[in-house]
């Protein structure tokens, strides 16, 4: 039986310390729609997406209604679109691009995720179809995220792909210069990408799934910012305690969701990610539980120690809150969607260079960073080929979400607006790296990746 003061908590929870359920997403294979003909392929696209999917926003509606949960986001994600792109006799990869836009937006989803690639040990037909198809394809769509993954543990980097991976997102940047670049926020280049990720824009419907999922995101760093006021000046084994408790309450709320909207729409119930997502607002900062546990600012030294068990003491809370608990499970740091890391740049202490370091320990890797326009593609490529390693090394995911603002510099801002929130222009190393990444080919899996 529920007590008052439980309610109560909760509701603060809701109203106070900005916790939500991030996003529903619905993951939905298209393998069966693959088609030598590729506009047929496309039509069946569109129909499969718009039956599977067409009662997911009414339902997440309806949940949202009768518990009184915040639902930000309904998104769908895919099977990685190049497995599908090489059916057919002519490239019409860009066609279903289209085809999913228009989909997702006959649905009423935010977002649709899995405009993808797995390229992580060589590229087929339909791998370099989507790639060159990427620049176009998130340019001319508004709601279709892309991601490749260009290396993993087990299989090492494709150097080749990274290269490759840098001149699409610069390609983006310029396709979208009159929106300050927002092409390259819906893209995502990946080492170790997971198969339930509901997390934009590196959102795929993996192979190993089932036909039809539902994956829950739930975020709420202000939940754990509250919770971090109490224990102020105790020791670190209090601090973690009671952050495996809040992560414990925040996952029981989206394993509630998750199992409701699956029992609804009859799919299949996946994983909750316990992602703690910034936002824009005050109150949703990562940044500032960092300095909650004593930080000045974010960035400074002790931020990597402090974000490792932040990161880990979420995924022991959640973890006793859910048989299911997948996808990224962690703490979040995308700069431009982080109030108090946007401070921390503005202030000169946080810095690209200590953003990398910090990739190693939370969940994913080099998120929402604003770059000057100029920077190259070769530049580009070395950045994601660090962070590649850092997954590759560390087996764990990371990832590359960069903005070359098309005709800003180091001092300037851009403005994404919603979710995606505002950003300085960071300074990137000046140095080239030019004849590194104009090598190819793959740098060898670890050794520890022997597992057999």
């Amino acid at each position: 039986m529920l007590t008052m003061r439980q309610i109560l908590d909760t509701q603060e929870m809701f109203h106070e310390q900005k916790l939500d359920i991030r996003t529903v997403t619905m993951g939905i294979s298209l393998l069966d729609c693959a088609d030598g003909d590729g506009h047929v392929m496309a039509e069946k696209i569109y129909n499969k997406i718009t039956k599977v999917a067409a009662r997911l926003v009414p339902v997440a509606a309806e949940i949202e209604k009768e518990f009184g949960i915040p639902i930000i986001h309904k998104r769908i994600s895919v099977t990685p679109i190049a497995m599908l792109a090489g059916a057919s006799e002519e490239d019409v990869t860009l066609e279903l691009a289209h085809a999913l836009d228009r989909a997702g937006k006959a649905v009423g989803v935010n977002f649709i995720g899995g405009f993808s690639a797995l390229v992580h040990k060589g590229m087929t037909k339909g791998d370099l179809r989507l790639i060159q198809a990427l620049p176009r394809a998130l340019a001319e769509t508004e709601i279709v995220c892309g991601s490749v993954n260009v290396a993993t543990t087990r299989a090492g980097m494709n150097m080749d792909a990274i290269r490759e991976m840098g001149q699409v997102v610069k390609a983006c940047a310029r396709l979208t210069k009159d929106q300050d670049s927002i092409a390259c926020a819906k893209l995502v280049i990946f080492s170790n990408a997971v198969e339930d990720n509901p997390f934009m824009a590196g959102a795929f419907h993996g192979p190993g799934e089932a036909d039809c999922t539902i994956n829950v995101g739930v975020s709420g760093p202000g939940v754990v910012k509250v919770a971090l006021e109490e224990v102020r000046g105790k020791s670190f084994d209090e601090v973690a305690e009671t952050i495996k408790k809040a992560a414990f309450k925040v996952t029981r709320m989206g394993e509630l969701v998750a199992r409701e909207a699956s029992r609804r729409l009859g799919v299949s119930y996946g994983i909750v990610d316990l992602s703690l997502a910034p936002t824009p607002e005050v109150g949703d900062s990562v940044a500032r539980i960092l300095e909650e546990m004593g930080l000045e600012t974010c960035g400074t030294h002790g931020s990597t120690a402090a974000l490792a068990m932040l990161n880990d003491a979420v995924k022991k809370g959640g973890a006793m809150a859910s048989s299911h608990v997948g996808g990224l499970s962690g703490a979040f740091i995308p700069v431009s969607e982080d109030e108090g890391m946007i401070e921390a740049v503005e202030k000169g202490v946080l810095t690209l260079d200590k953003l990398e370091a910090m990739t190693c320990v939370c969940s994913v890797g080099l998120d929402m960073i604003a770059i000057p326009g100029d920077t190259t593609a070769e530049t580009i490529s070395a950045i994601i080929a660090d962070e590649a390693a850092i997954g590759m090394i560390n087996n764990k995911t990371t990832a590359v979400r960069v903005i070359p603002v098309h005709g800003k510099g180091v001092g300037d801002y851009v403005e994404f607006g919603g979710l995606l929130g505002r950003a300085p222009i960071m300074p990137v190393n000046k140095a080239s790296s030019k004849l590194f990444v104009e090598r190819g080919g793959r740098i060898p899996a670890p050794i520890h990746s022997l597992r057999n």
